[in-house]
């Protein structure tokens, strides 16, 4: 099955996946370009791994559509030419090498997949480990033998699912630094994860899924511009300050921050100037005014956590309140 000219590796529409009356997934739309290192992103329970099995055809949705390349997931192994990847952990016989672990795999594979073994291995750095039991290997370990199966099909495409959980800080570096070897070698990868520092690190794309519907796709920098720029201000009078924050012109969601303070938004670094002079003017004398830089982490609570949540009707992907990431960054 010949893939479909110019049709992105993954584009996924109003996928959805019911359990009797427990929606795993309730409308998922995202799209995934060529050479993106994509971070699909939730919280645990929001239905990223049942999105995954449903992208790789291991499940059938409830509704929607799944294209890889522009083929349909469901019509057979066919469509699944030129993709791989794994979904939870992988699983090798314990008993067995890792070699004759990949030996097995290359020969389901076909198409000459046992001629690369070496290559894979060299690949996942586990060449020197090729002759011990994966029953003896670390969590790592095994992970990076599951990345090294899936290479064995020579994939344009891996979809990966929390390849870094459980892993030591080792690991999760060895993991890192796999992946973006295998992204600067032109290979389009979708990373499943809840470890936002690593997806920052790696990812120049992510999409946000809450409650199994889509909260946000698209770039990071634009996810950060949508935020706007946030500011925290401390004063020796904190009430009139406020006073003069919520009256002065250019600033935006000015709020009291939870851990004291005020903080607000703005995109004009000339009304910042001039409020350091209407807060003297009233006697509130500065004692901190900086900028907040927004984190992944900050952004991704402030589209997921309570009342901003996404509710069961399938509202639209939305960007995160200002006021909530200005507070957090704060």
């Amino acid at each position: 099955m010949t893939p479909v000219v110019d049709a992105p590796p993954i584009e996924v529409r109003g996928l959805v996946k019911h359990y009797g009356d427990i929606v795993a997934v309730g409308g998922v739309d995202l799209t995934v370009l060529p050479g993106d290192v994509f971070g699909y992103l939730g919280p645990n329970g929001a239905g990223k791994t049942t999105a995954l099995r449903m992208m790789l055809g291991l499940i059938r949705p409830t509704a929607g559509s799944v294209r890889l390349f522009g083929r349909d997931p469901q019509a057979g192994v066919a469509a699944l030419q030129g993709v791989a990847g794994f979904v939870e952990a992988p699983r090798f016989y314990p008993y067995l090498t890792a070699r004759r672990n990949l030996e097995l795999c290359a020969a389901l594979d076909g198409d000459g997949a046992d001629a690369r073994i070496d290559e894979v291995l060299d690949v996942v750095e586990l060449r020197d480990r090729a002759k011990v039991r994966v029953g003896g290997y670390s969590h790592g370990m095994r992970q990076r033998l599951g990345i090294a199966a899936a290479l064995l099909r020579r994939p344009r495409l891996l979809l990966l699912d929390e390849p870094a959980t459980g892993l030591d800080p080792a690991g999760m570096r060895d993991m890192r630094l796999l992946v973006r070897r295998l992204a600067d070698s032109g290979m389009t990868v979708l990373l499943s994860s809840h470890l936002l520092a690593e997806v920052e690190e790696l990812c120049n794309r992510v999409g946000i899924v809450d409650h199994g519907l889509m909260a946000y796709e698209g770039t990071l920098e634009e996810l950060r511009r949508a935020a706007g720029i946030g500011y925290r201000l401390r004063t020796t009078h904190d009430d009139r300050a406020l006073a003069v924050c919520r009256r002065h012109p250019g600033l935006a969601d000015v709020a009291v921050a939870a851990a004291g303070g005020i903080v607000f938004r703005t995109a004009d670094e000339m009304a910042v100037a001039e409020l350091s002079r209407a807060l003297t003017d009233e006697g509130a004398l500065v004692l901190e005014l900086s900028p907040s830089h927004a984190t992944l982490e900050d952004l991704f609570f402030a589209l997921t956590e309570g009342d901003k949540a996404p509710g069961a009707n399938g509202a639209a992907p939305r960007t995160p309140r200002p006021a909530a990431v200005a507070e957090r960054a704060a």
